[in-house]
Order: C-alpha cells, then structure tokens, then sequence
C-alpha cells in the first residue's frame, strides 16, 4: 500500500523532473476544458470541476498506486451525480462523495483492490457504453443551440422533449460545435501531442466572441468563475441523510475503483509499470475526501488524460502533481478568461469522449464475437444504464456476472434438504 511517488523519489533526478514538468503542463492544458465541461454536464457549477482536477488530482499523483495516473472528474461520473443532484441537490453530492471516500479508503485497508478485477469485464463495457450514449444525448441541447426551458433528466422523455424544441434550432451554434469536433480529430490525427481539446474549444470561443455570434458562453450562462480555492468544510452530516444516501455513495466508490484500476492497468500496458492496487484504492478514497470537503465532484484515475500523460513524457507521479498545480496556477491567473468558453464548443468536445467512451473499435468483438451470455449481459447493462438507473444497472450486471462465472465453474448445486417446520 505505499504509494509510488516515495518509491520514484529514490531515484529522482533533474532529467525526470524536466519530463515531468513538460508532461503535467500539457495533461493540465487538456484537463482544463474537459474539468469544465464534465461539471457543467454534471448539473453542477463548472468552477466544481476545476477545483476537482486541482484537489482531487494533486491528492491521486501523491498518494496513488501508479506512477502516471492521472486523476480528476471523468465522464463516467456524469451520469450519478447529475442523478444525485437533481434528486438531493448539490449538498447530498457532497456528502455522497465525502461516503464514498470513507467507503474506498475502508475496502483499501482490507486490501480490495485485487476484488474489484472479479468484475465481469461485459458489466463495465455495458454501463461504459451505456454512460456514453447518455453523455451525448445530454449534449445535443448545447450542441445544436436549442431554448428549451428545462431539459428532461430521463433519457425517454429527454429525446422527445429535444424533438420537439427542434424548431429553435441555431446554426451558429452547431457549427461551432462541429467545428470543434473537427479540429479535435484533425489534431489527433496529425499532432497527437499537442493540447488539441483546449485549441478547438479555445479557436471556437474566439470565433464566437470576434464574430459576435448568438451562442452561449460559460459566463452568459453561470456567470463569472472564481480565481481561487474555497475553504475547505466538512459536510452537513445526519443518520438520515447518510442512510438516503448510501446507494448513491456505494455507486460512486465502485465507479472511482473500477475506473481508476482499469486507467492504472492500461497505463501499465503502455508504460511497463506495474501498479500497486490497494494503494490506488486508498488514494481514490482520499480524493474523493478532499474533493467533497472543498466542495468538488467525485473523481477518480482518467484514462485518456492518463495515456495524455505517457505520451507527453510523464516518468512519476510528480506530473501529476505539476498537472495539478498548474491547473491551480491557471485558475489564479485567467478565471476570467474562461467566461468566454462557448457552450456549444464545450458539447463538441463531450461528444468525443463519450465516442472514446464507447470503444468504437471494439463493437464489433463485443457483439459478434465471445459466449452469447456475455453479449447478453452487456446488452442488458446498457439497456438499464440508459434507461433506468446506473445504480440498478450495476446491482443487476454484477449480479448476473458472478452467477454466469459461478455456472461456467461448474459449481454443483447446493444439497438442499426439506426444513422440518
């Protein structure tokens, strides 16, 4: 359970540092927009998310299992909190969060981490796909510049309530955003290393502001961002607030597990390392303490800012760390600036992570190929992600998976006898 960082400072030296500094600044460069736009996604006030990747990343590279991690809101989180703030408001996510930090440092100690691989790998596709499509369905408003006064939080009723706002359409907004998704894959394509998400959202705000198009802005819309940390408080805590909200608490600790060890597991793919997983686990469950007591949004390990990350140089976990601290820096010194992000740039650039989300590359394996169980058991994963709840979702998926792996074990039935009553 030690974390990697007191491991890698035995060896430290200036080189590594150097490739940490480059690499932390550019992994900051791409958090930045996607912090924002995942707060905002969320139903939550978008300085939230900033101050997530800043506690919650700074508290994941320090304390964490894995050199390269990087760590902060991800989209997979959309999904619960929004149901959790429109069901108990913003405080009940607060107090949830700070649970479900309890909950992870508690299974870190009791060494869990090895236990969350037992997840049937058709459950975490089936909610991941499942989380994308609700993603992008919520992003269309923005997106194509729709008035609507409020926007149905259940995925059936939201569809026709988008249909039927269809005549509002606005062309300046969706062109920006199409354009931000054009340049976003253009620059993936052709200049994977450089901050491609905050160029084409940041191209596209100037666009908006120079032309002085109809379209929202973060500051038209939630107005002026702070330009530094809050002071940290405790959640108001009582019996009955903590039992209503134990489910949602329990949901969040599983995804910041699960996502987290499948972030440092791909990681180890791509760098050679090897993470240490009940440390990982420890560490999410102190972000995610953190987060809550600054008021922030539940995070974990993100995978693409993690492969960001490897890719820009990051040797340890003091990239993230300057990650974090140059978000801080940024926060500080050009709050203001983050007014003029365009609403519908924003949608753009969720729209490619909920595609990544989806692992397109991937359906065909997922649906033609392995066990019909397997298939069936994501398809249904999804299908109550999407259209129930997440936490149901996840209840019935595990559930059904470990019954599936129990039957492919060839476990005999137990020896029931009559009960003499």
């Amino acid at each position: 359970m030690k974390p990697k960082i007191l491991t890698t400072l035995e060896t430290y030296s200036l080189k590594l540092f150097w490739d940490d500094l480059l690499a932390g600044v550019t992994v900051a460069m791409v958090a930045i927009p996607l912090s924002l736009a995942i707060a905002i996604a969320s139903g939550a006030e978008p300085a939230t998310g900033i101050v997530t990747a800043i506690v919650a990343g700074f508290l994941i590279s320090a304390l964490g299992g894995s050199r390269v991690q990087i760590g902060g809101p991800t989209g997979a989180f959309i999904v619960v909190v929004y149901s959790v703030i429109a069901d108990h408001g913003f405080d009940g996510l607060v107090l949830a969060t700070f649970m479900a930090g309890v909950i992870l440092i508690i299974a870190g100690f009791f060494r869990a981490g090895k236990l969350i691989s037992f997840v049937p790998e058709a459950v975490v596709n089936g909610f991941t796909m499942g989380i994308a499509i609700v993603i992008a369905a919520s992003q269309l408003k923005d997106l194509f510049g729709l008035s609507m006064e409020t926007v149905p939080a259940d995925f059936l009723e939201k569809i026709p309530a988008l249909w039927a706002a269809r005549g509002s359409f606005n062309l300046s907004a969706f062109a920006l955003g199409a354009a931000s998704i054009a340049v976003i894959v253009f620059l993936r394509r052709l200049a994977p290393k450089w901050p491609g998400l905050i160029v084409a959202v940041g191209l596209a705000s100037a666009s908006a502001l120079l032309l002085a198009l109809p379209v929202d802005t973060i500051g038209s819309r939630f107005g002026a961002l702070p330009n530094h940390l809050p002071a940290p408080q405790l959640p108001a805590i009582s019996f009955e607030r903590v039992r209503e909200l134990l489910p949602s608490a329990f949901v969040i600790a599983f995804l910041a597990g699960v996502e987290s060890l499948l972030s440092a597991m791909v990681a180890d793919r791509m760098s050679g390392g090897r993470h240490r997983p009940n440390a990982e686990v420890l560490a999410q469950g102190a972000a995610n303490i953190g987060s809550s007591l600054f008021g922030g949004l539940p995070a974990t390990g993100a995978i693409a800012r993690t492969a960001t990350n490897i890719r820009a140089g990051g040797k340890t976990p003091v990239s993230g760390i300057v990650h974090a601290l140059t978000i801080l820096v940024v926060m500080m010194a050009a709050a203001p600036l983050a007014g003029y992000l365009a609403m519908p740039a924003l949608a753009g650039l969720l729209m490619i992570t909920a595609w990544n989300m989806s692992e397109p590359h991937k359906w065909r394996s997922y649906f033609l190929e392995g066990p019909v169980s397997d298939r069936a058991l994501l398809l249904l994963t999804l299908v109550l992600t999407v259209v129930a709840d997440l936490t149901i979702a996840i209840g019935v998926g595990v559930s059904l998976g470990l019954a599936i792996r129990l039957q492919r074990r060839n476990v005999p039935p137990a020896d029931w006898e009559t009960p003499d009553r």
